[in-house]
């Protein structure tokens, strides 16, 4: 039975999750993870919601074999789909992602919002209710293939992609840019050279981590002392893939803390 030095499964469907996983290192050190990624099925966000949830059944099953205390699903797209699902079928703590769009709301100065993410995390009632609360000048940016060139670190691909996809808007009048897919993160240095110093760049990493803290507190499950670790899995090929997490596991861990000084104290 999990307890407190059990492991605190993360999974996403590719490497995505990875900018989470930092997050979770950074709020959390002295917890053991378990990251999969299920880079055999990926991409979750441009696939029926019924294929994603089989995917994610697949995957709760595979970790639920290392005894894990609690779940978060690294992944927009996966929690839509299958995080209320999961908290009426287990009894162990399901974290979920949602687009940061009631920060960004809440720091707005008459600007618009624009929210990145895959077409099926707008498509799905999850978002569409985040939005119907907190969408005030907000608008849905859908990026089909975005993520695939992340999972490819194709990042001068990705930067012609975000200029095509920003070029109808006077950034100027830009408040805040929502990355709603984890994926994303990694592209906020490039993201950072197209948009204005003054546009925020938000996500629901740190969120989703401070969260995790407060239900593993509550359950009595927070481990409070020790050194944490991180074990990287995959359904893809292992030779391909986890090197390819270890790096962009490094490169998220930069990103955590240059991000910072670009958001407000409050958030």
């Amino acid at each position: 039975m999990a307890g407190i030095a059990s492991p605190i499964g993360v999974f996403d469907s590719g490497v995505g999750g990875i900018s989470v996983l930092a997050a979770l290192e950074r709020t959390l050190p002295m917890e053991d993870f378990v990251y999969f990624g299920d880079t055999l099925h990926a991409p979750y966000g441009t696939k029926p919601e019924a294929e994603v949830l089989g995917y994610v059944r697949e995957v709760m099953s595979h970790l639920m074999v290392r005894d894990v205390k609690a779940v978060v699903i690294a992944c927009n797209t996966a929690t839509s789909v299958a995080a209320a699902r999961l908290r009426e079928e287990l009894t162990l703590p399901i974290i979920g992602m949602e687009p940061a769009l009631k920060p960004a709301a809440e720091h707005r100065r008459g600007g618009a919002i624009l929210v990145l993410a895959t077409p099926m995390t707008l498509r799905l009632p999850k978002f569409q209710a985040l939005y119907a609360r907190y969408g005030e000048g907000a608008e849905p940016l859908p990026c089909p293939g975005l993520m695939d060139l992340v999972e490819q670190e194709d990042f001068a691909q990705a930067e012609s992609y975000l200029q095509k996809l920003l070029q109808p808007y006077d950034l100027r009048q830009v408040d805040a840019v929502v990355l709603g897919c984890t994926h994303y993160v990694f592209l906020r240095p490039v993201l950072r050279r197209l948009l204005p110093d003054n546009t925020l760049i938000l996500d629901g990493n740190a969120g989703t981590a401070r969260q995790l803290a407060r239900v593993l507190s509550k359950r009595k499950l927070l481990r409070e002392a020790g050194a944490g670790s991180i074990t990287l899995e995959t359904s893809g090929s292992a030779d391909a893939v986890l090197p390819q997490m270890r790096r962009l596991l490094a490169l998220a861990r930069t990103l955590e803390t240059g991000e910072a000084s670009f958001l407000p104290q409050t958030l």
